[in-house]
């Protein structure tokens, strides 16, 4: 995997909050249009539906799931981005997404999504992390 690692002004929890909750990804996925879990709760073995931004819908699983930290998934079968959250302070963090190697170019819509979430991030109510 090749990662792009952004700096968010927000707790990790926040952060954490934003990547595991489907209903939020449009809000910075550049290639999301709509998520639902088919799962009871977000976590290792979730199956879903992604609606991309052109209007694909595609099944996808939490293949890798390690609470409030990381979690990656595939996406119509096929490996996608890892997504993770490390601490840098109480109200700091920062937040990185994965892709496979072969998927390099995707790494620029994930700066878009880093940078969608540091802009978010900071105006969110901590909560406790969904899983």
């Amino acid at each position: 995997m090749l990662w792009t690692w952004g700096d968010v002004a927000a707790p990790a929890e926040v952060a954490w909050n934003l990547l595991v909750d489907v209903e939020r990804w449009p809000e910075w996925g550049p290639s999301v249009r709509s998520a639902r879990l088919l799962s009871e709760r977000f976590g290792d073995g979730t199956r879903g539906l992604v609606t991309t931004a052109l209007g694909f819908d595609l099944p996808f699983e939490v293949t890798s799931f390690e609470p409030g930290r990381s979690w990656s998934w595939s996406v119509a079968g096929v490996p996608a981005t890892g997504h993770r959250v490390e601490s840098t302070g109480e109200d700091a963090c920062r937040v990185g997404f994965g892709v496979p190697a072969i998927a390099l170019p995707y790494l620029v819509v994930c700066r878009v999504a880093i940078a969608r979430i540091a802009e978010i991030a900071p105006r969110e109510p901590v909560r406790r992390p969904r899983r």
